[in-house]
């Protein structure tokens, strides 16, 4: 698998059968180098946003967490790498429309339902980052109570391999993390992509607010402007009309 990808950025790339977590294997881990990345066959307890998990069939998804620390930015700015994978992620995958719903969102087909999502944990001087991605998973194996979501084969993604996707993912993070370290904020290419801009919105904040209006924006930190509100982190709906 490491032959594959070509930025030399990742030096140590890793393979398990099953896992709980990546994210939590490589948070809990001591002493892991920048460029870690671990792939695991299949996860029984994947970590995604607000406290939630979910499980991932052998071999039907690409779930793997890498390890970077982004010591010479300011920790301010540390909210942009999730956004940035993000970034990577529709980079990786031609032949599929692919957008991006803010945070951690990937969204393909005509009908924009959820493929991937992002997850971006601080430990120490580092951070984790994780990205599930639904490969070849069929209608029957996907979240019963998840309608909006979907898988790559079931969007009619022309590249279903799980090593070349890897490659390709690992290659663009690698360029992104390295504009974004010396200095490129990155806005520009994700506003680009981002379906929630322009959408009315209901979010979710964690102090169990909620807060609607027009999703207008995304700041210089990574942020998305509600009317006149920069919302930080929150779970993101998109109001569409009746």
């Amino acid at each position: 698998m490491r032959e594959r990808i070509r930025a030399p950025f990742w030096r140590d790339v890793q393979v398990v059968e099953r896992t709980g977590s990546t994210n939590a294997d490589l948070v809990a881990a001591r002493g892991v180098p920048e460029g870690t990345v671990l792939v695991a066959e299949a996860q029984d307890a994947g970590r995604g946003r607000i406290g939630r998990t979910w499980t991932s069939p052998p071999g039907a998804g690409l779930t793997f967490s890498v390890l970077l620390r982004p010591m010479e930015v300011p920790r301010e700015r540390w909210g942009w790498l999730p956004l940035l994978a993000g970034v990577a992620c529709v980079a990786a995958l031609p032949g599929v429309e692919a957008r991006l719903k803010w945070p951690n969102d990937l969204l393909v087909g005509p009908d924009r339902k959820k493929a991937a999502g992002i997850l971006a944990e601080a430990t120490g001087d580092a951070v984790v980052l994780g990205i599930g991605l639904n490969v070849t998973l069929t209608a029957d194996e996907l979240p019963p109570d998840r309608p909006d979501t979907t898988s790559l084969a079931l969007a009619g993604a022309p590249v279903l391999d799980r090593e070349v996707l890897l490659a390709a993912i690992l290659d663009e993070l690698a360029a992104r993390y390295d504009a974004w370290r010396a200095g490129d904020s990155l806005r520009d290419a994700y506003r680009a992509h981002c379906d929630t801009l322009g959408q009315e919105v209901r979010v979710s904040l964690p102090a169990g607010q909620t807060l609607e209006g027009t999703a207008t924006d995304i700041d210089e930190e990574g942020r998305l402007i509600v009317g006149t509100t920069a919302v930080a982190a929150g779970d993101v709906v998109h109001v569409r009309p009746q």
